[in-house]
């Protein structure tokens, strides 16, 4: 068994626009990931090491309103060793949901279903989360063990933080920091949305997709820094976990300029701290079985 140190990506995508199509693809600025992505470009996009760590484990993330993808995306984990996860989409404001739910998980590959995601960025209702539907929808997310994964913009922090006080026991990851507005530079309004948030024991947030709230083309790692301090401060290390966002961060310098970013801004991390956020917190919060072990039937 090798002695290699864990590196687990917690949020990527693949798409195959010959069987689904990807309609979000066809706004301007998409156009150089406007093609299909499967896991064994991952593979090749993912060589460089973060803190002497290469990747070993990732959690796939869906992309559309789609159960139909989300049972591709189940099926691939089944087939491929890499993929410890899926974050899949069922209707939340269905009666059925808890039905779908269970259907998933009885698939192909549905022992891979970890969590649940809707894009609530999307949304216009600024209580989307506390519809009574919706609300019905995610206890049965949480009756089933399985977490949500928050996809919101900053603005719409404070929907997340009612939800955590309503649902305590539903386990929450917020997706991309809350989407802070790197590019303007002014993160004191989302700084202050989402410490209440952190506050929440049950909440874990991905550093991910903040290159691409950043200017595409002119980021540094100086420009990432003042986020990543917020989210040091605000939800400590042990509830931190590493993501790319790929294959969406090619916009923005692709997978090994981040995980370079990641690692500077690791700096001064004591080992502990560095394990929890490249493996350690999101293998607790996906229950990811580690590569080597990982079992097929």
């Amino acid at each position: 068994m090798s002695d290699a140190q864990p590196l687990v990506d917690a949020h990527h995508h693949v798409w195959d626009l010959n069987i689904r199509p990807q309609p979000w693809l066809d706004e301007p600025g998409h156009e150089p990931i406007r093609r299909s992505f499967d896991s064994h470009a991952l593979r090749s996009a993912a060589t460089r090491p973060i803190a002497g760590r290469r990747l070993t484990s990732t959690v796939v993330v869906q992309c559309i309103a789609s159960v139909l993808e989300t049972r591709d995306l189940l099926a691939l984990a089944d087939s491929d060793p890499l993929i410890g996860g899926v974050v899949g989409w069922a209707d939340l404001t269905s009666p059925a949901v808890g039905d779908v739910l269970d259907d998933l998980r009885a698939g192909a590959g549905g022992r891979y279903l970890r969590a649940v995601r809707h894009l609530v960025q999307s949304e216009s209702d600024p209580r989307w989360l506390q519809q009574p539907d919706v609300e019905r929808g995610l206890r049965a997310v949480g009756e089933r063990g399985l977490g949500y994964d928050v996809l919101i913009r900053s603005h719409q922090l404070p929907q997340a933080t009612r939800l955590a006080e309503r649902l305590p026991e539903l386990p929450l990851v917020l997706d991309h920091a809350g989407k802070p507005p790197v590019a303007r530079r002014e993160l004191a309004d989302w700084a202050e949305q989402l410490r209440p948030l952190a506050r929440h024991p049950q909440v874990r947030c991905k550093v991910s997709g903040l290159v691409t709230e950043a200017d595409l083309e002119k980021w540094t790692v100086d420009d990432i820094r003042p986020v990543w301090d917020v989210l040091l401060s605000a939800f400590g290390p042990d509830r931190l976990m590493f993501g790319s966002d790929w294959p969406v961060c090619v916009l923005a310098g692709g997978w090994n300029r981040w995980a370079a970013t990641v690692e500077e801004l690791l700096n001064g991390c004591s080992g502990t701290e560095i394990h929890a956020v490249l493996a350690g917190t999101a293998t607790a919060f996906y229950h990811l079985t580690p590569a080597p072990t990982k079992e097929r039937t």
